[in-house]
């Protein structure tokens, strides 16, 4: 016999008064939608048989029971399939330049091209950070790392992970199997990368539930930083035939790794290909919507890891089956779309593809879809340590202009990092410097920033023409400036505060830096942009205020307050009288600050004696003291015994490893001998670093 809904929900009550444990599901049942209709056989005792009557309601009642939990179940998958598989390509480090769809006519990448022609190509697509571990921090999350506390490459950070999932949790939720293949690198402590995940296989399709939706990730290491690494011989493409970067001096080497990197990408094209050749042999295309896209910009030197045009302007593609017609950016298949898409404005737009709930806590705006919100005017970057570096720079991207603001403008771009130095271009890049092969344009890269960039992207693509002092471009300049400052507010920029300080105040708080960033009796963040714009002002009018900030309880003040009295150049004696005291801070990058101050005015004994017992003590500030002997380029001597101290061994932690390499660096730079172990320990450790880039 068959019911139709009110037939059936009328039943149940009946029945449901006999076992009340029973009427939850009649409850559910009562949800499904008017044109569901199904059977229940008939009893096997007829009517008439001697079965007492309470036995016929108990069996009836265990089979309806029975049918509408799989109804139940049924409809549960049957809404889930309403909604498209996801398959999402991701390759690594590739600028959107290197790719032949986006313009390079000296690319080959036959399979991106077509899948290009088959989508929707979005030209304006940029990575919140040019680096792979914080960009997947805010890809994992949908908040930016900048926010999270995360930002620092190989941190490690942890968050409170009771207020903030993964976006793959959510996608469970709604019915979803999820696999990601190879790369999680999230950078983030207290809940490891895969626990998010159902499968970690490059065809998860294959284990899902029948009719159950997927979302697959696979990431392609082909294009990787690493696979420009090593000699740069016998390569397909002529090294003769590349066109470099304006801001690159044209030199053999550099010509060569561009060769190189050439292969790589094409390799990388290759596995795209194989990837979409299985799902369309699994015979899922139709169903599924396919994403590509890199990680961040990259490879050749001055691309990743810095917030140029080529560290963080991304390829993005967008393949949509014809059954989803209506979730079409564009008229038809083969057009662009100039929409701005930030990198933390995936995981909501995957979610919403997904019919999964998606947080209040994500940010970023859903790009694409029956959900899609407007477009923001303005796409925001960052960036702050890399490996043992330190800098700390914001951007602002619109369609036309790049804006930049460097809040460590008295440190040179191209600062040696052992990673990017395995490149055969930035060895040779750097020798070119050094021996005067270089000229305003290609040797800047080894010269102080400015505070401020501004680039007309139209006419500027590879960044070379600062246009911030331009009078016609003020306007521009004010704007973007006063965009990046009320973003950093409304994000809780965490990065105000330097490293090891921020996690001092968040440890002794008992809170993460996400927490305590929002927390403005612990985070005055407007007080610390105000105070960074003094110090970088470089204004000599400034040094009675910079002076004050000396004298502040706060750790964040004294630390700008140091920033901007170095920048006013050789101090006299107020200013050295005013910093001695501070050689003793609690804070390690004011103490260190403010030793650079002296070192800068010729005064170093007090300095050099104040480094050195802080680095025997060896606090969370020491690799940011190790640099700071490498930026004020002082007599390194006085410091061996203070560098001997350093422990080698016994920890796994990414920072104590980035001070071995750094402690190696300085020896090394400065013609001093490296202890056997610690140079054993150094190279083990640059290996283990390369296999977590890969």
């Amino acid at each position: 016999m068959t019911f139709s809904r009110a037939r059936a929900a009328a039943m149940w009550r009946k029945l449901a008064t006999c076992q009340e444990s029973e009427v939850a599901t009649g409850l559910a049942f009562c949800l499904l939608p008017p044109s569901v209709s199904f059977s229940i056989p008939r009893p096997s005792l007829p009517l008439h048989t001697n079965c007492p009557r309470r036995c016929l309601l108990k069996t009836m009642k265990l089979r309806l029971f029975i049918v509408l939990n799989l109804l139940l179940v049924s409809i549960s998958l049957s809404r889930a399939a309403d909604h498209p598989n996801i398959l999402w390509l991701v390759c690594e480090d590739a600028t959107s330049t290197w790719i032949g769809c986006y313009g390079n006519s000296e690319t080959k990448t036959p399979n991106i091209d077509a899948f290009a022609r088959q989508g929707f190509r979005y030209t304006h697509a940029f990575a919140s950070a040019p680096v792979c571990a914080p960009s997947r921090s805010g890809w994992i999350t949908g908040i930016n790392a900048l926010s999270l506390g995360t930002l620092p490459m190989r941190s490690r950070y942890s968050i409170p992970h009771n207020l903030i999932k993964y976006y793959p949790d959510y996608l469970r939720q709604a019915g979803y199997y999820t696999s990601n293949h190879t790369k999680t690198d999230y950078n983030i402590g207290g809940r490891p990368d895969e626990e998010c995940w159902d499968d970690k296989v490059a065809d998860g399709w294959r284990k899902r539930k029948p009719g159950q939706p997927f979302f697959q990730v696979i990431n392609f290491n082909e294009s990787h930083e690493s696979r420009a690494f090593g000699d740069c011989l016998n390569t397909r493409h002529s090294p003769g035939e590349v066109t470099l970067f304006k801001y690159h001096p044209d030199e053999m080497g550099i010509r060569m790794n561009y060769a190189k990197y050439y292969d790589a990408v094409e390799n990388m094209d290759t596995q795209v290909g194989k990837a979409l050749e299985a799902l369309d042999k699994a015979g899922l295309a139709e169903d599924t919507i396919v994403i590509f896209n890199s990680d961040h910009g990259g490879v050749m030197p001055g691309s990743k890891r810095f917030l140029f045009d080529a560290g963080i302007h991304a390829p993005l593609i967008v393949r949509i089956p014809e059954k989803f017609k209506h979730l079409w950016p564009a008229a038809s298949p083969g057009s662009t779309v100039d929409r701005l898409v930030s990198f933390v404005d995936m995981p909501k737009t995957w979610l919403s593809l997904a019919g999964a709930e998606i947080p209040a806590v994500m940010q970023g705006h859903i790009f694409l879809g029956p959900n899609t919100e407007p477009e923001p005017p303005y796409a925001f970057s960052f960036r702050e340590r890399m490996d043992e570096r330190f800098d700390n720079e914001r951007s602002v991207r619109d369609k036309h202009y790049a804006y930049i603001k460097n809040y460590m403008p008295y440190i040179i771009w191209g600062q040696h990092l052992d990673y990017l130095w395995k490149l055969l271009a930035m060895r040779t890049w750097e020798d070119a410097y050094k021996n005067h092969r270089t000229d305003a344009v290609t040797g800047r890269f080894f010269t102080t920033k400015p505070v401020e960039e501004l680039y007309d992207m139209d006419a500027d693509p590879d960044n070379v023409v600062n246009l911030a002092d331009k009078p016609e471009c003020r306007k521009t300049l004010e704007t973007m400036r006063a965009k990046l400052r009320e973003w950093q507010l409304s994000i809780h920029d965490s990065a105000m505060l330097p490293e090891a300080e921020r996690l001092r105040r968040a440890e002794e708080n008992k809170l993460t830096v996400y927490e305590m960033v929002r927390d403005p009796k612990l985070y005055d963040l407007p007080s610390y942009l105000d105070a960074a714009d003094l110090a970088l002002a470089k204004d000599p009018a400034n040094k009675p205020r910079l002076l004050q900030c000396l004298q502040s309880p706060d750790s964040g003040l004294r630390y700008w307050g140091t920033v901007g009295l170095l920048m006013l150049g050789q101090a006299d004696a107020k200013v050295q009288a005013a910093v001695k005291p501070l050689l003793d801070d609690p804070c390690g990058e004011v103490a260190a600050m403010s030793a650079w101050i002296l070192i800068q005015s010729g005064d170093t004994a007090e300095a050099t004696k104040a480094l050195a017992d802080r680095l025997q003590k060896h606090p969370l500030s020491t690799l940011f003291i190790l640099n700071v002997l490498d930026w004020s380029h002082t007599d390194l001597g006085p410091y061996v015994s203070a560098l001997d101290s350093l422990p080698s061994v016994g920890s796994n932690d990414d920072m104590f490893n980035d001070e071995k390499i750094m402690n190696a660096y300085l020896r090394e730079s400065n013609g001093l001998p490296v202890p056997p172990g610690l140079k054993e320990v150094s190279e083990k450790q640059k290996e283990q670093n390369a296999v977590k880039d890969k």
